[in-house]
C-alpha cells in the first residue's frame, strides 16, 4: 500500500474515475477501482463513513440507500454493508445543491495514481484474431479469377 501518495491526489483521482464511470459504455473496471481504493482508504483511516443516503437511481422501482464516504474534501457513494445500516445515521435524500470541488485530472493520470495506490497490475490482453467474414448467402465466384492476359496454347 502506497502511503506516500497525498490524500488530495487520491481523492482527485477518485473524482475523475467516478465522473468517467458514469458515462462509460463499460464502467465495471472504473467502479472496481473506486470501490477498491475507498476500501483501502477506510482501512487506513484516511477516509471516513459519513452516513447513508437514499439513491437517486432506484433499483427495480425500489428505493435503496448508498453509503456516503468522505475522502479529503470529496464525497463518494458506494454500496453499504449490513453493518453500515446498523451503525450509521440515515441522512435522507441526496442534497443536489452540494457539488464536489472541480478537478482537472485526466482519466489516464487518475488511473495511474489509483493503480499505484492499490498496487494493481493490469492483465496482459491477448489480442483476438480477426474472424474472416462469411455469409450463408454468399457463394464465392470463380469469375474474376482468370489470369490476364490469358495463356495461349502453343501449337506448331
Amino acid at each position: 500500500m502506497e502511503q506516500d501518495i497525498p490524500l488530495r491526489e487520491i481523492a482527485q483521482a477518485l473524482y475523475s474515475i467516478n465522473r468517467h464511470a458514469k458515462t462509460a459504455p463499460e464502467p465495471q473496471h472504473l467502479y472496481y477501482l473506486k470501490k477498491e481504493t475507498i476500501n483501502r482508504l477506510l482501512k487506513e483511516n484516511r477516509a471516513r463513513k459519513v452516513g447513508l443516503h437514499f439513491s437517486n437511481h432506484p433499483k427495480f422501482s425500489n428505493q435503496h440507500s448508498t453509503l456516503l464516504i468522505k475522502v479529503d474534501n470529496y464525497f463518494f457513494h458506494i454500496p453499504p454493508s449490513k453493518e453500515d445500516f446498523k451503525s450509521l445515521e440515515h441522512l435522507g435524500a441526496l442534497d443536489e445543491n452540494y457539488r464536489n470541488p472541480q478537478s482537472k485530472m485526466s482519466l489516464s493520470q487518475a488511473k495511474r495514481v489509483v493503480y499505484r495506490y492499490i498496487d494493481w497490475k493490469p492483465e496482459k490482453k491477448i489480442p483476438k484474431k480477426q474472424k474472416k467474414y462469411s455469409s450463408a448467402y454468399f457463394t464465392p465466384s470463380s469469375l474474376g479469377k482468370m489470369e490476364w492476359p490469358p495463356r495461349r496454347s502453343h501449337r506448331n
